[in-house]
C-alpha cells in the first residue's frame, strides 16, 4: 500500500466563504511542502457570490440595497471563470492535488495538464449525477456540466455545475466546483452566470423527490473521486491542527 496514492477528504459543513480560502491555503502550503497529503475539502457556503479573473462587477444585477438586504457577500478571488453563487444547498468541493510533475519549477501549469484536470472535474460530477439518475454532459468551449432542463422549457440546455480552478506557483490546485444540489435558485437571478448571457442555471431537486441531503451527495462525490482522479479516499474526522490559526 506504500505506493497507493491518498487524498483527505473533510467535510466541513457550511462554512464562510473567507474561512474557507484561508484554509486552501494554508493546507496547500503544506501539500507543497510534503507535509500534508493531498486534500478535498467538501462544504457548503453562506449566500455569496465570487468573482474570477475574468469577471467583473458589471455581471451583478442586484442594486446594493438588495445585496445588503440578503445577506450576500462579495469576493474577487484568484480562481479562472467569471461571477458565480455558493449558498446553503449546495455542494462545494475544492481539490487541493500538487498538479505538476516531481521536480517541476515554474508560473503556470502546461495548459494541456490544466484543461486535463478541469476535463477531471467535470467527469467527476457527470458520473455523480449518473449515480442519481441525472443525464449530464459537456459543452464544446462552455467549462462546467449542463442538463437537459427536467420540465423541457428551455430550448438550449441549463447549467447544474460550476467550475473554477486555480495552481499555485508550486503545482497545487485551489478552488474547484460548485454542484447545484438544492439550493434557493432565486438568488441566481441577481447575476449573470459565469458571465453567460441567457445561461439558465438547474439543480438536482428539479429532478429528485425527495432530493438527498448535501452531505449524501458530497459522500457519493468522494466515492467518485476514487476512480477519477485514482486515488485512495480517506475521511477525516477533524482538519489538522494549527489550520485555523
Amino acid at each position: 500500500m506504500e505506493n497507493v496514492k491518498v487524498c483527505q477528504v473533510y467535510w466541513l459543513g457550511e462554512i464562510e466563504y473567507q474561512q474557507a480560502w484561508d484554509l486552501q491555503n494554508r493546507l496547500a502550503e503544506r501539500i507543497a511542502g510534503g507535509e500534508q497529503p493531498p486534500a478535498l475539502l467538501l462544504l457548503e457556503h453562506p449566500h455569496t457570490y465570487t468573482i474570477g479573473r475574468r469577471g467583473g462587477r458589471e455581471h451583478i444585477l442586484w442594486p446594493p440595497e438588495e445585496i445588503q438586504k440578503r445577506g450576500i457577500a462579495i469576493f474577487e478571488v484568484d480562481r479562472g471563470g467569471d461571477i458565480t453563487y455558493h449558498g446553503p444547498g449546495q455542494l462545494v468541493g475544492y481539490p487541493l492535488l500538487p498538479l505538476a510533475a516531481p521536480g517541476w519549477q515554474g508560473e503556470r501549469l502546461p495548459q494541456a495538464d490544466f484543461v486535463g484536470y478541469v476535463r477531471k472535474l467535470e467527469e467527476l460530477l457527470i458520473r455523480t449525477l449518473a449515480y442519481y439518475g441525472i443525464q449530464a454532459f459537456r459543452r464544446e468551449g462552455l467549462t462546467g456540466v449542463w442538463v437537459n432542463h427536467a420540465s423541457g422549457e428551455f430550448n438550449l440546455p441549463v447549467k447544474i455545475a460550476s467550475i473554477g480552478v486555480k495552481v499555485d506557483a508550486r503545482g497545487v490546485s485551489r478552488h474547484g466546483f460548485a454542484l447545484n444540489v438544492q439550493p434557493d435558485m432565486l438568488y441566481w437571478q441577481g447575476i449573470v452566470p459565469c458571465g453567460l448571457d441567457g445561461v439558465q442555471m438547474a439543480a438536482m431537486a428539479d429532478w429528485l423527490s425527495p432530493c438527498p441531503s448535501v452531505r449524501e451527495v458530497a459522500e457519493q462525490v468522494s466515492r467518485e473521486f476514487t476512480t477519477v482522479f485514482d486515488t485512495l479516499i480517506q475521511w477525516q474526522a477533524s482538519l489538522p491542527s494549527g489550520l485555523y490559526g
